[in-house]
């Protein structure tokens, strides 16, 4: 598993390549990937070279930066306004991109509403449509599967017989040799 450089591992980076070594033999020394410390090298070098701590502050502000929301908590509360009052998702989006210049799309609304149900919210009774909603990447397989099957083991006796008429089975499926010649 991948875990962040520690601020340590920084000054022995910076001690390591001081005593002249290249970068894959710094990554076997730290137990770390060759791509960690070269990517490491690469994003923290300032006008002065490798330095750890601005190497470390780097990384941090960068971290922070990410973890910030891209829509603000006053956006997603003025969305579950609307939400309450019964206005579709995809109304919402609309209105917000032409009234308020904010951009959040019709399918970050249903998630906001899925994950607010997991976790015990209401919001999903205010929506129009209260069937569940498809998955929307990937599918669920349901190839061969019947519905009201009943298995072979459970049919009845009398079909052992093959008296009736049905009661027959018989391969339909016919076996042509393959064509000689050019195709």
């Amino acid at each position: 598993m991948y875990t962040q450089l520690t601020q340590e591992e920084r000054y022995q980076i910076q001690a390591l390549m001081k005593a002249g070594h290249n970068q894959t033999e710094i990554a076997k020394i730290l137990g770390r990937h060759k791509s960690t410390v070269s990517r490491e090298l690469r994003r923290n070098r300032g006008l002065r070279g490798y330095r750890p701590k601005q190497a470390h502050r780097l990384s941090v502000e960068r971290r922070q930066s990410k973890s910030q929301p891209r829509i603000a908590t006053t956006h997603w509360e003025r969305v579950e306004h609307l939400l309450r009052e019964d206005w579709s998702p995809e109304q919402i989006s609309l209105w917000l991109c032409n009234e308020a210049d904010i951009q959040i799309s019709h399918e970050w609304i249903y998630q906001y509403v899925l994950q607010n149900k997991s976790m015990g919210g209401n919001l999903y009774r205010h929506l129009r449509c209260q069937k569940q909603r498809r998955k929307r990447y990937g599918s669920y397989s349901r190839r061969g599967q019947l519905i009201n099957r009943v298995s072979i083991d459970e049919r009845p006796a009398v079909v052992d017989e093959r008296s009736r008429f049905g009661d027959w089975e018989l391969d339909t499926i016919i076996d042509l040799p393959p064509a000689s010649g050019p195709v």
